[in-house]
């Protein structure tokens, strides 16, 4: 709104002036910004966090992406480009090893191969702790 009251004449330009006026004022009145107070959370095996239950309704349809990764290679750009057809690249694995389960690159679990209906799939040995996933972070 503009400053004679006419809305109808009021530019984009007036109405954000107006409002970031009106929120310097508003600081203004209260002295600054105030710093957030937040409750210290506090999970029990129940799945309660600071004695309430945790509702995960709202993220169980996010999409996330799993992988499973059976080992990495580092090499140059120029081996690279020599890779054709029959090829062979070694992994830093060895045969056996379990493989690495990531969730958006995040590694969660290890297991090892299996087949199921004529499909790989993979048969979880070690979920990754979520303390052990924090170390891992840094």
């Amino acid at each position: 709104m503009s400053e004679n009251g006419n809305e109808q004449n009021a530019t984009p330009e007036d109405e954000m002036s107006a409002a970031m006026n009106q929120q310097a004022d508003a600081v203004a009145a209260t002295g600054g910004a105030e710093s957030a107070q937040f409750q210290e959370l506090h999970a029990d095996a129940a799945g309660s966090v600071g004695g309430a239950e945790v509702n995960l309704d709202a993220i169980l349809d996010v999409p996330v992406t799993i992988s499973m990764e059976i080992g990495r290679s580092h090499i140059t750009i120029r081996n690279l480009l020599q890779l054709n057809q029959g090829s062979v690249v070694e992994l830093d694995r060895l045969a056996g090893e379990p493989m690495d389960v990531l969730v958006n690159g995040t590694l969660i679990a290890q297991g090892e191969v299996v087949v199921v209906n004529d499909k790989f799939g993979i048969r979880l040995t070690d979920i990754i702790s979520p303390a052990d996933r924090v170390k891992r972070l840094r």
